[in-house]
């Protein structure tokens, strides 16, 4: 069996011992040396080719290439270029998977050109950090070992594929269950019917063997996932200004299913983004979307839920700032895309495939490797800036606002407080409804249905609906229904009352101002 070669880049003076141990540690340790054969310019012989030339060569040449970045930038070509960038710009030029770990400086400043070179990596791939050689190697394994598995090299079974040691079918919930059935039929024609037993569904999804559950199923299906799983939830905050910052507005944890908690969650953020005015130049009634689509909210969040590592014992986070949305999940791209293929047409390598599928099936991944793409497409259309992703110690996904700045150059992503400000004035465009009532009286128009009005709010969850929405306008007296007799009835409608009216004419007054 061919060895895979890694080639280790560096600035050879800084990193000299690194260099070294790490390279010995790769055809030392029992696993590691069986695969891999480490590459290092320390041990090729003096010969006639410029050195540049022979690092070039050797990267074009490896299967692996693994950057070790510090406080020095190394020496500089006649272009103003080290080294260790080359070597990495080839790696990338190449499609090689890249490692990258940077070490924590203390008391000493990084050079001005290797911080924008980590900048500019980390908009690439994911990278970790180590203080000591210890833990260098520990993360090179880590490394490692997750590519021997995600290449098949060595045996390993998804998480969402691996059985659960104590869970049992009687761990499910057979409604939620059924209401999946009911929605893959209805959205991707599941061949099975509603009527099916929990094992039958179960076996369909390969989400059970020899009687035991996988993991996936109890994430799907299970009455209370988080009593198998706690960090499956998705920790949600409201900050009013572009920085973390105590106190917190608003702070929920929703748990449940992979569709409850990405349900909520999106659910979460409509609420507090503003919503257009529009006018009343096409019709009567005032036209009224939110500041960022839905489904690019949808999306990021869905998203997270499906490519999450659920090893890791971080929950999903959503954090709704001034300027931008921002969601994190402890997960990773899987060896074969970076970031910038995200952006262009590429195929699906699902994290957790079962539970993707399931997510498929229900319509909320619509096609594979398709949703990054998406979300730049409506964000786009829309005039907002492009989403930002980074793999920072996981994988992070900022949605813009309106409110942040048209124009953006790119190597000052970075969020900082003074760069934004200078807010442009959006007020115009949107306003900030933040009572839910008053978005459903405002969007209400003569009789209307459940259906109807969920289907302008862009809101899925009935009950979420009925709580937030619906029974706390009909307890303002806001609005009635038309079968106050009859509340459960098919035919039932709504319709503002008369301090629904007023309501209403003043909030279309305020936000036509």
């Amino acid at each position: 069996m061919r060895k895979l070669k890694v080639f280790i880049s560096s600035v050879q003076n800084e990193f000299a011992d690194e260099r070294t141990e790490l390279a010995r540690y790769l055809r030392q340790d029992p696993l590691l040396g069986t695969f891999f054969e480490p590459f290092i310019f320390e041990e090729v012989p003096a010969n006639t080719h410029s050195p540049g030339k022979v690092y070039l060569d050797e990267v074009k040449e490896s299967d692996i290439y693994v950057g070790l970045l510090g406080a020095k930038y190394g020496f500089e070509d006649e272009m103003g270029v080290s080294p260790t960038e080359r070597e990495y710009d080839q790696a990338k030029a190449e499609h090689i998977p890249r490692w990258i770990f940077i070490k924590d400086i203390v008391g000493a400043d990084r050079h001005p050109k290797e911080i924008a070179l980590i900048r500019k990596i980390e908009h690439d791939v994911s990278r970790k950090k180590f203080s000591n050689l210890d833990l260098l190697k520990k993360e090179v394994y880590n490394s490692a070992v997750l590519y021997l598995k995600q290449t098949g090299k060595i045996e390993s079974h998804d998480f969402d594929d691996s059985l659960h040691p104590s869970a049992d079918i009687q761990s499910l919930d057979e409604n939620k269950v059924k209401e999946f059935v009911i929605l893959a039929r209805n959205k991707r024609n599941f061949p099975l019917k509603e009527t099916a037993s929990v094992d039958q569904v179960l076996k369909h999804l390969r989400m059970i063997k020899n009687g035991k559950l996988v993991n996936s199923a109890l994430l799907a299906f299970a009455t209370d996932p988080q009593l198998f799983f706690p960090s499956a939830t998705i920790k949600c905050a409201h900050f009013h200004g572009i920085q973390v910052q105590k106190p917190i507005p608003d702070y929920k944890e929703f748990g449940g299913t992979v569709f409850e908690v990405a349900d909520e969650a999106v659910n979460f953020v409509l609420s507090k983004i503003s919503l257009s005015t529009g006018t009343r130049e096409k019709s009567n009634q005032v036209e009224t979307i939110y500041e960022i689509p839905r489904a690019v909210i949808s999306e990021a969040i869905i998203n997270a839920v499906a490519h999450r590592d659920y090893y890791s014992k971080g929950s999903i986070q959503v954090s709704i700032f001034r300027d931008r949305i921002e969601v994190t999940n402890p997960g990773s791209l899987p060896p074969e895309l970076d970031i910038n293929d995200l952006k262009e047409p590429h195929s699906s390598y699902p994290h957790n495939p079962l539970l993707a599928g399931c997510m498929f099936l229900t319509g909320e991944i619509e096609r594979y490797g398709t949703g990054t793409l998406e979300m730049f497409k409506l964000t786009e259309e829309r005039g907002l800036k492009p989403p930002l992703i980074a793999l920072d110690e996981g994988f992070k996904v900022t949605i813009w606002r309106p409110s942040a700045e048209a124009t953006h150059d790119a190597e000052h992503d970075t969020i900082h407080d003074g760069e934004h400000d200078n807010i442009h004035d959006v007020s115009e465009l949107f306003s900030e409804i933040v009572e839910l009532t008053h978005r459903l009286v405002l969007v209400l128009k003569g009789e209307m249905s459940r259906p109807q009005l969920m289907e302008i709010l862009e809101l899925r969850n009935r009950p979420h609906f009925a709580t937030n929405y619906l029974e706390p306008a009909l307890k303002e007296g806001l609005i009635e229904m038309t079968l106050p007799d009859k509340s459960t009835s098919k035919n039932q409608k709504y319709r503002l009352t008369i301090k629904g009216v007023d309501l209403k004419e003043k909030l279309e007054r305020k936000i036509q101002k």
